[in-house]
């Protein structure tokens, strides 16, 4: 009996231990998660407004005007770019955008030929033990998150449609929500595509100064490297998001646990004591006859 009091005991201790770490976890999370999420918010509305604005300015563009990085191909091609964390403990955040990207190679492109530029940790190891064909030289972009080291991996992506290494690039990642809530989404990168007719007020009539031309030959690269950014902040903050629920979650398991342990604890302890009284009163029985 002694015994597993004793084991009973470990466990508790253990348990006590974790949630401890647990709770420090979800606290860190939550300090991330605040500035996260402020960069997002900030960036979002910037962000969406400028490819509204790329997107009006490659359908009102003239047959005559050259614009390579609106090109439509055959897709014989494709590059993936799915954005997930270094670190794991943030329940099935980096599982939901590994499957998302699993199953939009088999429903979309069952016949491409698919690459994978993975922008986090988890996303390269998954993709690399599977034998996928992978672009290993931009996974570490969250050791250092920076506009410039994003926009190294932007600028690669449209140097390659642009060699026609690829036909289509697509953005696989988390859109943050709240704390709770991630919209995992497969986001069309380039070809830069066209806001269709009679979508109302996104076919915006732009007045451009200076020329038309020179703005896109500006403007183009900048705003796509911006939409790469913005996702990975997307997913920076919903990685946080994910994390700190699960570690609550975690937190509560381990209360509950407990609970179970401490009543499995006194139900030993006091059998135990039950046991030493009748060993007592019948050896002292057994005395006196």
């Amino acid at each position: 009996m002694s015994g597993q009091l004793k084991e009973v005991r470990n466990r508790i201790k253990s348990v006590t231990s974790t949630q401890q770490i647990t709770k420090a976890m979800k606290m860190v999370s939550a300090a991330k998660l605040r500035r996260a999420q402020d960069a997002i918010t900030q960036m979002a509305p910037y962000s969406r407004k400028l490819q509204e604005m790329l997107s009006n300015i490659v359908s009102s563009a003239s047959s005559d005007m050259e614009l390579p990085l609106a090109a439509e191909r055959t897709t014989e091609r494709v590059l993936l770019i799915p954005i997930t964390s270094d670190r794991g403990l943030c329940g099935a955040y980096n599982a939901n955008v590994i499957k998302l990207t699993r199953n939009t190679i088999a429903e979309k492109y069952p016949k491409a030929e698919v690459t994978i530029l993975p922008l986090g940790k988890k996303g390269y190891d998954f993709f690399v033990k599977n034998n996928f064909k992978v672009i290993d030289n931009y996974w570490n972009v969250f050791h250092n998150l920076s506009f410039d080291n994003v926009r190294e991996a932007a600028a690669y992506a449209q140097q390659a449609f642009l060699d026609k290494k690829y036909d289509r690039i697509e953005l696989i990642y988390s859109q943050f929500r709240n704390a709770a809530v991630q919209n995992f989404v497969c986001e069309p990168y380039l070809p830069i595509p066209k806001v269709e007719k009679g979508d109302g007020d996104n076919n915006a009539d732009f007045i451009f100064e200076p020329s038309k031309e020179v703005l896109v030959e500006e403007l183009m690269p900048k705003i796509l490297n911006t939409q790469v950014f913005k996702a990975v902040l997307d997913a920076n903050a919903s990685e946080h998001g994910a994390r700190m629920t699960a570690m609550d979650k975690a937190s509560e398991n381990a209360n509950e646990l407990l609970r179970n342990l401490k009543i499995t604890y006194n139900r030993a302890r006091q059998a135990a004591i039950t046991t030493e009284l009748t060993e007592i009163v019948s050896g002292a029985a057994a005395l006196q006859g």
